[in-house]
Order: C-alpha cells, then structure tokens, then sequence
C-alpha cells in the first residue's frame, strides 16, 4: 500500500490512557476533546494551520492565564484522525498517511478549514494531491479508499471522493487487462508479469499471463451493498459487457448468501473458491437478494441455471417480495432448457405444506419458458413430411423440456398428497408436438396410479387420456398390454395400434422384399450384396411373423373371455360366487369396490342381459379391430 511522509520533526506525542500529550518543553494552554479522547496541545501550531480552530480558540480563550477546552464531537474520522491531524499542524514526521485514512484526513481537515488560506501546503492540499496521484491510479489502493468512504458518506459524498474513486475503478475494470498487462494487475514493485523478480529494473524475460475478465470481482465484493450498487452503476455506465456485471453480481451473492454455496457445484464457469464473509441476518439477506434481482439484467444465459435455481430457493425460504420470486421464476423460464432435475425439486416451504414439492411453482416457470419460445420464433421440434421425423427433435429446447418435465413428474407422483388437476395440469402445459414418444409421461402416470389406488375409474380414464398411445414404444406397449392399473380402453387402445404398427411394418417389409426380387436379375454381379440384404429382410418378416402369430393367440384368448364373462354375467343373479370365477378366467384383479357397484346394478336377469349385450357389442368391435388377413 503506498504511503505519503509529511513534516520533519521528531515525534514529541505522548499518550497516558485517554490522553495525548506534547512534550516539547511548553505547558499546554488548550484542550481539545474528541469523543473520549483528550488531546492537551497548544495554540500556536493549531491557529496557523485550521480556520475552525482559530475561531474555536478566540470564543473560549476568556481568561488570558487559564487554558481553553474546545470540543470536537462531529469531526470525521473521530480521536484518530485528529491525533494525525494534530501532528501536521506541529510538523510531525509522518509516514502513516496511507489510502486506509487519506479519506478520514481529507474530510477532517475539510471540516476544521485547513487551507492555503492560513498556511502554504496545507492538509487539504496535500491530501489532495495524495488522493488523486498516488491512490486513485491504484486499483488496490481505490478499493481501499472506497471502503473507507462507508463511514463517511456525507462528507465523503460531498467531496466528490465516492465518485472519484467508483469511477476510477470503473474505468480499470473495463480495460482489457491483456490490452496493457502490468502493472495493471498490479502483482507487486519488483516483479515481472509471470511471477520473475525483476534485477536492476529490467525483466528476466518472463511471459505476461492472460488475465480473465472476473479479476476484480473478489476485490469488489468486499464493499458495502450501497457502495457496490454505485460502482455496478458507474460500470454500466460506461458499457461494460451484461455478462460481466451478472458474473460480479453471481460473485457478489454467493459471498454474502450461505444459502447459496450450500448448493455450490465445481462443475460451474467459475471454480473459484467464494470467500464468505460474516453472515448477515436474515432481514439482510432478504435485503440483499432483492437488490440483487434489481442489479441483475433481465436476459437468457447471463448466469447459470443452477444459481437462479438457488436464488428463488433462497428467496422463498426468505419469504423476499412477490415481484422478486415472480422475476426469479421469468429468469428460470427463459432458459429452462438448460436446467437438470435436481433443480426442479424445490420443497414447498408454504405454511400448509399440501404436498412435498412445490408443483406450481414449476407450472409457473413452464408457462413462462413456452411464452418465451413462442415469442422468440420457437417452431415445432419436428414436421412430418412423407410420414419422416424431419430435423433433430431431441436438440430442440422446447423437447428437452418436455423431457425434463416428464421426468419430475415421475418424481413428485408418489406424492399421495398430490392432487389429479395440479398433475393433469402440468401435464397437460407440455405441448403434444414437443414428445416425440410418451414414453415418459406414460411412466409417470402409472407411478401416480400405483401411488393413488384409491382413483375412480373416471379418473383414471381420464388420466390417461393425457397420454397418446401411437407414440409409445415397443416396449412401453408391451408394459401397458399387461399393466392392470390402466383403464380397460386404453389397453384395447394400445393392442389396436401395436397391431396396426406390426401390419404397416410387415407392408413395409414386404415391398422391400419384392423391390429386392425385382432388381436381383440387373443386378447380377452384385449377387452377394443382394443376398445379404435379402437374408436381412427374411429374417425381420420371420420376426415380424412371429409377431403376428402372438397376436392372434391374444386375440384369441381375448375372444374366449369374452364369451366366458358374458356367460358368467347371465348366471350373477344365481350366485355371487360367479363374480371370482369370472376375475379368475380373466386374469385382471377386480376391486371389492367394483364387485359391490355391480352388485348393486344388476338387481334382475334383465339388467344383467342388458350388459351381456353391452360386452357382446364391445367385443365385435375389439374383433373387427384386431382382426388379421390371413
């Protein structure tokens, strides 16, 4: 840190407890209190240096013989400012004047009106010159300055040293520190750049490193919130990149908000380790992540996911405004596509605590992500032309998001507490061209129908209307045909177009075969390329076949309960055993509740006709749908 060494004398002061003295062979005539410090000084030397003390001395002189005793409450910088301020006006050596208390000496000697007025070179000047030779040039020695400015704003403001030293800083940390190298980074007197100990002044040739463009952000985070926000305004003012004001503002948070580091990831741009500072409470907290939403620009990707994630977290635990939380949750949707699913699982920190997750919250930030989309041009992930996926859907934002979402569904659904309409809900925000298949979302619905068993079957119809079963996997078929927590439609639903897939593949396959019989004879001296592919093709229409054969053993064995039930339904009146028999033959376990709601509906022979032919109509039409050509 640089210093400034003022006057000539030897030190003469003398402190005993409270008390300063000068010891220069003459009994003091005045003292001077600050705070509850006492300085016994004397006269002369303060007349001849400070306009205030002049007048201060003539009021209280009175008698001639006794002693005067002024009281100083209001100067800046209080007894130890004075003390230094008393040592210039006898002309003290002085080698403490340093960028810690230039500030304290300027506004004090501004107050007490030490001009040129009543001396040449006085300690208004000379701290003058100081501060804008030596301090002000150095980046160190300004935030220095600065924060010594927290304690004396009024005066400090006054004198214009706030701006001085905010815009002196502004103006270092939007140079290119790689345009100028050092000693811009300031890595000390005698040293080059790389680190090499410079001999006689010259450079040992070491190679000047690449500085990056957060290297002040440590330096800055040390200032005061208000200060802070002065310099972040002084920057914006001179253009400094959006990226580089969020980066600082990022920086700046995670040192004064535990809250955040708790969640640090090393993964993230900047993997530098956060100083904390003390922690602050909790009304200061909120204070300051409000001000944070305020300073930080309202644009996609200037901050990762991860930390706009842990700020809505933290304001919502505590409890900022409704405008804070709201521009968290636009901030989120903007870039949603770049989140992960431990982000979405944010706990529901409500008094009434309805489920564990705070679902509507991430409803919020998905309408908020699809109006952004919309606003920006997004189109849908994929066009069917010639019934092909044009385009890479599984790159486009809009269908990482429906993956994602679908994944914290499949994560909040055994929530019991978890009601349909917020699930049908969330569900339902994702658009139907942003999945290509609804694999995911048929797992999730069956995790909350296994989780909610206590559904009603116009529920889970319903439910399950949210999932279209065109678009579901081989696999994701197979498990529906099978699954016996879905509604008997939508199984009837999914073997419909598991067949109709296997009868456009087995079209397909064969007009691959007969375009492979019809080129063979041209292409002759290509026999065993040929060979190869039709070898392939036989052997996906052997599959294909097998495939086929399968579905007509389940179409068959379909048929054979259906005639079974309607055989057991005309003899329910008889017996209320037949009911077992019937769940037996079928092979679907049937709820005591449905047992009893059909007990309750068929009261004659006639009602339980009446359904015979209801099932009779049901199961003609299942055969016509599933029926194949030989």
């Amino acid at each position: 840190m640089a210093c400034m060494k003022l006057g000539s004398e030897s030190d003469a002061f003398q402190r005993q407890g409270q008390a300063w003295f000068c010891v220069n062979g003459l009994p003091s005539n005045v003292v001077v209190e600050v705070g509850e410090m006492s300085f016994h000084l004397h006269k002369f030397p303060l007349l001849s240096r400070s306009g205030v003390m002049n007048r201060l001395i003539a009021e209280g002189s009175g008698d001639g013989e006794k002693g005067c005793v002024i009281s100083l409450p209001d100067i800046p910088g209080g007894a130890k400012a004075f003390e230094l301020v008393a040592k210039f006006c006898y002309g003290v050596k002085l080698e403490q004047i340093t960028a810690s208390n230039v500030v304290y000496l300027r506004c004090a000697a501004e107050h007490l009106q030490m001009t040129e007025e009543y001396r040449e070179g006085n300690l208004i000047s000379q701290s003058e010159v100081f501060l804008n030779q030596v301090v002000l040039r150095s980046w160190k020695d300004s935030i220095k300055a600065l924060q010594t400015c927290e304690d004396l704003l009024p005066y400090a403001e006054d004198l214009n040293i706030v701006k001085r030293c905010t815009e002196a800083l502004a103006m270092k940390a939007c140079t290119d520190p790689n345009l100028f190298g050092w000693p811009m980074m300031e890595q000390g007197a005698m040293q080059s750049p790389g680190g090499t100990v410079l001999w006689n002044g010259i450079s040992t040739g070491a190679r000047p490193r690449n500085a990056s463009s957060d290297w002040w952000y440590e330096d800055v985070s040390s200032l005061s919130l208000p200060l802070y926000k002065r310099l972040i305004s002084v920057m914006e003012s001179r253009g400094i990149k959006q990226e580089t004001i969020a980066g600082s503002l990022t920086y700046y948070a995670k040192r004064y908000l535990p809250g955040l580091n708790r969640r640090h990831s090393p993964s993230e741009s900047s993997n530098r380790l956060v100083p904390v500072a003390s922690s602050l409470s909790e009304v200061e907290q909120k204070h300051l992540l409000e001000e944070i939403d305020s300073l930080l620009p309202m644009q996609k990707g200037l901050t990762s996911t991860k930390f706009l994630f842990g700020l809505l977290r933290t304001a919502m635990i505590l409890k900022a405004s409704q405008s804070c939380i709201s521009n968290m949750e636009r901030r989120i949707g903007m870039q949603l596509d770049q989140a992960v699913l431990e982000d979405l699982l944010m706990p529901n920190f409500s008094y009434s605590m309805e489920t564990l997750y705070n679902v509507e919250c991430v409803h919020r930030i998905l309408e908020h992500f699809l109006a952004f989309d919309q606003a920006t041009g997004g189109a849908s992930p994929c066009s069917v032309d010639d019934g092909q996926l044009m385009g890479s859907p599984s790159l486009t934002p809009i269908t990482m998001v429906a993956k994602l979402i679908d994944g914290y569904l499949a994560e909040v659904a055994p929530d019991v507490n978890l009601k349909l309409p917020k699930f049908q809900s969330l569900a339902a925000a994702v658009p139907d061209y942003a999945r290509p298949l609804d694999d995911g979302l048929y797992r999730a619905i069956d995790i909350y129908l296994k989780a909610h068993p206590w559904l009603t079957d116009s529920d889970r119809e319903q439910l399950c209307r949210l999932m279209d079963c065109q678009k579901l996997s081989l696999e994701a078929c197979t498990h529906a045909a099978q699954n016996e927590r879905l509604s008997l439609r939508v199984v009837v639903q999914v073997l419909f177009f598991e067949q109709l897939q296997l009868r456009t593949s087995i079209a397909g396959c064969f007009l691959v075969s007969d375009n492979l019989e019809g080129s063979r004879p041209l292409r002759s001296g290509f026999a065993g390329s040929n060979e190869g592919g039709w070898a392939s093709a036989v052997r996906e229409n052997q599959v294909l076949k097998v495939g086929m054969d399968n579905m007509r053993m389940r179409v068959s064995e379909l048929e054979k309960e259906c005639t079974n039930m309607r055989q057991e339904i005309e003899k329910l009146g008889k017996a209320r055993s037949a009911w077992t028999s019937v769940s037996k033959k079928f092979g679907f376990k049937i709820k005591s509740q449905m047992c009893s709601a059909q007990e309750g509906s068929v009261s004659d022979q006639n009602s339980g006709k009446g359904k015979a032919d209801i099932l009779k109509d049901r199961h003609g039409k299942h055969k016509k749908n599933l029926s194949v050509e030989g």
